[in-house]
């Protein structure tokens, strides 16, 4: 995965940590979470603030 599968990055995200709030979770918690998914494999530094919200909006949609 890349930073640009926010969808997939989500989908991994909510079945990783069904009991998280996406809403209250912190970037820094967030970003080291994605640098831990298995099949994550983009360079740690291409990553910004956007890229992170639109994951965590992602995220949020998912576990709706």
């Amino acid at each position: 995965m890349k930073w640009t599968d926010s969808q997939r990055i989500a989908e991994e995200l909510f079945d990783k940590h069904p009991d998280v709030d996406p809403k209250l979770i912190r970037f820094t918690d967030l970003y080291d979470w994605i640098l831990a998914l298995e099949d994550f494999n983009d360079d740690p530094e291409k990553c910004g603030e956007r890229i992170l919200e639109a994951i965590q909006l992602a995220w949020i949609e998912e576990a709706e």
